[in-house]
């Protein structure tokens, strides 16, 4: 990975918003604007979510032990939610709050050539490391849109770094509006306005963040090529001569940005001695490690494909009860042929096997009157 491109890409804008949190403090206590003071608000928060997002790679990075058998990499996860709630509390209320608080009590601006000298070598120092971040994500976007990419990411220390520093620089163009406007127009209100779309701006990003993170701690799937890779390598021992009948299901999930686990449940043919499914297995997995470095959990069951579908039923019961449906009859799985292109609906399903479930009683009463 990325651990090292993220790492550095965090230290560099650690570095810089300090430098700049500083300035914008004393430029605000000098000159008296709301927006200054949210900015230099802002770039304290970002520095601080940036040593948080130090401390969640460093403890994501360590060993698995029997408490943790499959590691703590879902722990940068954890401080990047962490994160994302400091930008929207604190950031984001603050900085609304001490808009508020200057339209209700507007006041002049005075020297306002030191907040434009502040304000210019904060954008200065902000386009490097929004650069240097940016630089860092476009080696992982594969071609892909730039909202795309970043919804796709399974790295919230880039993402989140990225969308900070983007965060950073329109706040500081609207600082900039809001102070021409108080000194310039004699509009002393503009200042708070600016400072409130600036917490408006840090809180869309926070509500970005979180519902992106959420979704990762609760257990993404692998991107569509790498579930398409593994369903092409383990298909390669199945078929005619071939030691594998079916594959039932190939399960994936990202436990960090750089570990996946794999599980897998495939019908071996009858009759293959127990040397060979154990040959089959080890050579899957070293032609999926080789291939995919990421995947560094790999679970592969040999069951058959009628107890496969039998637990499928009962799983599938077992969900009808907690929502209140009726238990459904009969379950089948199938296995899903991946083609070599495909439509962004059928990508979604790619690399999971199709299961069914049973209808509601809402479902059931609609499909007799569509029958009628």
């Amino acid at each position: 990975m990325a651990a090292g491109g993220s790492t550095a890409v965090v230290v560099f804008a650690l570095s810089a918003n300090l430098g700049i949190a500083v300035a914008k403090f004393v430029a605000a206590a000098w000159t008296g604007s709301s927006a200054m003071l949210s900015e230099g608000i802002h770039s304290l928060v970002d520095s601080s979510n940036q040593g948080l997002m130090l401390y969640g790679i460093k403890r994501s990075s360590r060993p698995a032990d029997k408490t943790h058998p499959f590691g703590y990499s879902k722990e940068l996860y954890f401080w990047s939610f962490v994160v994302a709630i400091l930008l929207f509390a604190l950031g984001a209320g603050i900085s609304i709050y001490e808009g508020i608080q200057k339209l209700l009590h507007p006041h002049p601006i005075t020297n306002v050539h030191i907040i434009y000298a502040v304000l210019g070598i904060a954008i200065v120092l902000e386009g490097l490391a929004t650069m240097k971040a940016f630089k860092e994500f476009n080696k992982r976007r594969r071609g892909k849109g730039f909202l795309t990419a970043l919804r796709q990411s399974k790295d919230p220390a880039l993402f989140a770094i990225l969308l900070e520093d983007f965060a950073a620089i329109l706040g500081l163009l609207v600082a900039m509006v809001g102070v021409s406007a108080a000194y310039y127009w004699g509009y002393e209100q503009a200042d708070g306005l600016a400072s409130i779309v600036i917490g408006i701006i840090l809180a869309l990003v926070a509500l970005f963040m979180a519902i992106e993170i959420k979704a990762l701690i609760i257990g993404e799937a692998a991107d569509v090529e790498t579930r398409r890779g593994l369903i092409s390598i383990i298909n390669s021992e199945r078929g005619e001569g071939k030691p594998i009948r079916t594959i039932n299901e190939v399960r994936t999930m990202h436990l960090g940005p750089t570990d996946i686990l794999v599980a897998a449940s495939v019908d071996f043919r009858d009759g293959l001695r127990v040397e060979d499914v154990e040959a089959t297995t080890a050579k899957l997995e070293r032609s999926i490690k080789e291939r995919f470095p990421k995947v560094r959990q790999l679970f592969l069951e040999a069951q058959s494909e009628e107890s496969h579908n039998e637990a499928v039923a009962a799983d599938a019961n077992h969900q009808a009860e907690l929502v209140g449906a009726e238990p459904t009859q009969q379950t089948k799985t199938e296995t899903v042929v991946v083609p070599a292109k495909m439509t962004p609906s059928a990508a979604k399903g790619a690399g999971n096997f199709v299961t069914a479930r049973p209808m509601s009683r809402k479902g059931r009463k609609r499909s007799k009157r569509t029958k009628t």
